[in-house]
This record gives structure tokens, C-alpha cells and sequence, in this order.
């Protein structure tokens, strides 16, 4: 084999007691675009995914064993976009591992935390190599090369040279190029689906979230996400998702500075979906970050999901300015159930300060009505601990949360993730950051946010902690939930919200 593409487990740590059942256990999204588009070059590839097999760390090595790669691919990303820095957890401890029982196989890590931080990375005993942004194209000059004294020559990659005393320092050579928009359908031809493991049919492993699947667990599986597009082009200070864009080599550029969007074809996206609609899929993300953003791309994709007749139970992500009540018919009948907005927060004059003002005024409450009329649910995202955040504006976002009373609500304490813009700021300015992967984790023991202007880490790290229980267990929340989807399902959601998580900031 050539390249066996690895996806670490780090959900224990990442997600605590929630990992057992409530989190999300999504196909390795760039694992497979990888895999696939290693494959259409005529490499032989595999994929390893710790995480949906739950596989320890003997289990793993003996998988290697089993398979003798030239090239072992470390794959950090995962279904948040602080993912590739917590996937850092599972990497290092399998890396490690791996390196103990087989010195002779060069290990490489990319993803959106090697991107940002690529130095970091290298200097991981662990770490051979490491891929800068998606990593494409220097993947394919990777394989195409002996892994040793010829990497000088190939772009996009980091590695490590022999210095004077025997020291190896890092060697980041010059940037290599992302997929063009003309390639995206030849150098990204598609998902290596069949790559996956399953326990009775094809990608029965994965889960859906929970609330996708109406709080109902009997119908989270089979699941997958698919993108249809790459990046997004505006630039708020807390997110990093457009990093893996990065084709500069500065230790300043953070992912403001590579936003941009490209677009698979709709006969490339209706032939994935027809692969996963015949597997047997019918609850399906699509991953796009602005999916709702440009109708000349969406339309045609959801007049074919309508022709093509797959039975999807779909959900994406819209900003809440980028809403079009004269589409909304359009994705309910395709089958999109669920928007995710992005609220944020609830004072205007934060959000406007980490969105740099790329937000548009509109009323919040009016698109939350639109939506629902017309009948798809609603998951609306929070962040609390803005720079600009008080105890007074992060109650305005709580009692914004509790006014709206979407059906789903994810609330985040503000971290600044390595690769965005507000993580270059606290460096810089010298605010404290996590002293540990755990610690970029949301749900974590070791969670550790950003302090504000005015208040401490755990202040806002209680305040969080004290909204979600809040919400969760509002009455009129728990209402909507058994009117809407069951008696049970609100059992369900009463269940999750009674497991506890640990802080260690929060400890007496």
C-alpha cells in the first residue's frame, strides 16, 4: 500500500461523557477526498479510522502491521471547526505509538491545525513530514518521490533535516498551489466511500447528531456529510475554516487571509449522492460553510436531489443574513429539514467587532419565523466570550437563545482556534491560550476560552456551562421538543442534558 490515510480517535477527551452516545461520529471527510484522489492517480490507498471503530492503540498498530504502507497520512479535520486542533489528541498518542513499532515508516500529519501551525507540528519527535493547506497536490509529488532525500524538491510540505550535532530542525519549503476551481472535479474526483468500515452495510459506524436525526437514535445510522463546495469568503475573527486555503508561508497569515469558495460541479455532487442514496444513506449533512450563499450553485443541486428522488434528510449551514424566504420552499422540498444559523451573539455591536462588520442588520427573529414557516427546523449557534463580551451582553445571547427557542442550539465558549484571526491577536497581545490540545476542546475537562476585556476564562466557561443547562431544560423548550417530534424524544433530550461535564477550571 502505498498511503493508508489515518483518522485518530480523540472523542473521549474531546466530548466526555457525551462521546458514548450523543456526539456525532462523521466519515472522515478529507480522508476519503484524499484517499479518492490518490486512487484516480493510480496510488493504492487505505483508510484507517480509529475513531468510528473505536480501535485502541494496539489495535491500530496491528492494523498497520497487517497493511505495511510506504506512507502513513495523519488526516486532522472533523465535524468542528476546532477539530483539527483537538484531533491533535488521538494523533500524537497513535503517532507515537506507531513510530515506537515502526521507526522505518514515515508519518506526515496535514489538516487545518498542521496548516496553521506547521513548525509546531514538525517539532513532534512523532512527525516526519507535514502537508500545508488541503495538501493535494504536494500529496501526490509525496508519493511520486522515495519519502527521503528527494522531499527539498516538492512544494507544500515541511520536513525535517540532519543539522550540525546531530539536531534536526524544520525545512518548510515554498507554498504549493490549491485545486483551482477548473480541477475541482478531476483532482477531486469524488469520496473513496468504499475505503470505510461497517459493521453490517456500508457506513452503519457513523451517526448523525442527534438532533438531525429528530432526537430519535434509531435514526442516526446510516449517516454521512458530503461537501459541495470548499471555504467561505468572509474573514470573522474567530474562525479558521478557510486555512487550509493558505498558500503564503508567513508565520502571520491566518485564514482572513486565504478566504475564497470553490465549487464542485452538480453532475460530481449528484453522482456522490446517487453512491450514497444506494448504500442504503438517508440522513445526510452537507458540510458546505455557505451552502445558502450563492443560488447559481444551490439551485441546481436541489432540483436534482428532487428529480433524483434520494429521500435525504438533510441539513446545511446559512448565516443569518443570507437567508432567501423565496428559496426556503425550495430546500424543504428537497429535503433540507435543518438550518444551522449562525447567531453568534446577541448584542449587535459585538457581533459586527468579530464579524468585522460582514454581517448585514437584519432582524434575527423575523428570519427565525420565516424559517420555520415554512417548515425546517432550526439549530442556531452561539459563542460566548467575545473579546468585546460582559457578563451583561453574554446574558443579552442567553436571553436571545431562550426568546428564539429554535429546536436545537449549540452554545460555545469563544476560543481562539490556531488559524483564525483572533488566535494571531492573542499571541501577539499576549492573552492566555490553552497549555494543551484538550484545552481548544468546547466540551473538554481541560476547556480553556479566552478571558474577555472583562472577565476571566472561567467565568465565561461557567456562564456557558450554566446557559446550556438553562436552555435545555427550559419548559417551553421541552415543549416545543415533545410537540414537535414525541414524547420520547424530549425523555431523550432531558437524558442528555442530566450528564454532567467536568471543568477543571471550574473546580472548587
Amino acid at each position: 500500500m502505498d498511503v493508508l490515510f489515518i483518522n485518530p480517535d480523540s472523542s473521549s477527551k474531546a466530548y466526555q461523557g457525551l462521546a458514548l452516545v450523543y456526539s456525532a461520529i462523521e466519515p472522515p471527510t478529507w480522508s476519503l477526498l484524499l484517499a479518492e484522489s490518490c486512487r484516480s492517480k493510480g496510488f493504492d490507498v487505505g483508510i484507517l479510522d480509529c475513531d468510528a471503530e473505536r480501535l485502541t492503540l494496539e489495535q491500530s498498530i496491528k492494523r498497520v502491521n497487517e497493511l505495511q504502507p510506504r506512507l502513513l497520512v495523519f488526516v486532522l479535520y472533523g465535524q468542528n471547526p476546532n477539530s483539527g486542533t483537538t484531533s491533535m489528541i488521538g494523533a500524537l498518542a497513535l503517532a507515537k505509538a506507531l513510530k515506537d513499532h515502526h521507526p522505518e515508516i514515515p508519518i506526515c500529519f496535514v489538516g487545518s491545525h498542521v496548516t496553521a501551525l506547521p513548525k509546531d507540528v514538525l517539532a513532534y519527535d512523532c512527525v516526519d513530514i507535514v502537508l500545508l493547506n488541503e495538501g493535494v497536490y504536494a500529496l501526490h509529488n509525496l508519493l511520486m518521490s522515495n519519502l527521503s532525500d528527494d522531499l527539498q524538491r516538492i512544494k507544500g510540505i515541511g520536513y525535517k533535516v540532519l543539522g550540525e550535532g546531530g539536531v534536526k530542525f524544520p525545512v518548510i519549503n515554498p507554498p504549493q498551489s490549491i485545486v483551482p476551481q477548473a480541477r475541482m472535479d478531476e483532482d477531486l474526483p469524488g469520496y473513496a466511500w468504499d475505503l470505510l468500515p461497517y459493521r453490517e452495510k456500508p457506513l452503519d459506524l457513523y451517526r448523525a447528531h442527534f438532533w438531525h436525526a429528530e432526537f430519535d437514535h434509531a435514526k442516526r445510522t446510516p449517516f454521512a456529510a458530503i461537501y459541495t463546495s470548499l471555504g467561505c469568503n468572509f474573514g470573522c475573527d474567530f474562525c479558521m475554516i478557510n486555512i487550509i486555503n493558505r498558500v503564503e508561508n508567513g508565520d502571520a497569515i491566518s485564514a482572513a487571509d486565504s478566504r475564497g469558495m470553490r465549487f464542485w460541479s452538480p453532475e460530481w455532487v449528484r453522482r456522490e449522492m446517487r453512491k450514497l442514496a444506494n448504500m442504503g444513506v438517508r440522513t445526510l449533512r452537507i458540510s458546505d460553510e455557505m451552502f445558502f450563499f450563492n443560488q447559481k450553485y444551490y439551485e441546481p443541486i436541489l432540483h436534482d436531489v428532487i428529480n433524483e428522488d434520494y429521500g435525504f434528510n438533510m441539513w446545511t449551514y446559512s448565516r443569518v443574513d443570507t437567508v432567501r424566504r423565496s428559496a426556503l420552499d425550495l430546500f424543504k422540498k428537497a429535503g433540507v429539514n435543518w438550518l444551522a444559523l449562525g447567531v453568534e451573539a446577541g448584542n449587535q455591536l459585538v457581533r459586527k467587532e468579530v464579524s468585522k462588520g460582514s454581517f448585514k442588520d437584519v432582524n434575527i427573529r423575523d428570519i427565525c419565523s420565516t424559517i420555520n414557516n415554512a417548515g425546517i427546523n432550526i439549530i442556531s449557534n452561539y459563542i460566548f466570550g467575545f473579546p468585546d463580551d460582559t457578563l451583561l451582553t453574554m446574558q443579552e445571547t442567553l436571553d436571545l437563545a431562550l426568546e428564539l427557542n429554535t429546536e436545537m442550539a449549540n452554545m460555545y465558549p469563544c476560543q481562539a482556534l490556531p488559524g483564525s484571526p483572533i488566535y494571531n491577536t492573542a499571541k501577539r497581545l499576549g492573552w492566555a491560550l490553552p497549555d494543551s490540545y484538550e484545552g481548544y476542546a468546547f466540551l473538554s475537562y481541560e476547556s480553556q476560552p479566552l478571558p474577555t476585556k472583562y472577565i476571566s476564562s472561567a467565568e465565561v466557561l461557567q456562564f456557558r456551562d450554566d446557559a446550556w443547562q438553562t436552555y435545555f431544560t427550559n419548559p417551553a423548550y421541552l415543549s416545543l421538543v415533545e410537540q414537535k417530534f414525541g414524547d420520547q424524544e424530549r425523555k431523550n433530550v432531558e437524558h442528555m442534558a442530566s450528564i454532567p461535564l467536568k471543568r477543571r477550571l471550574l473546580v472548587d
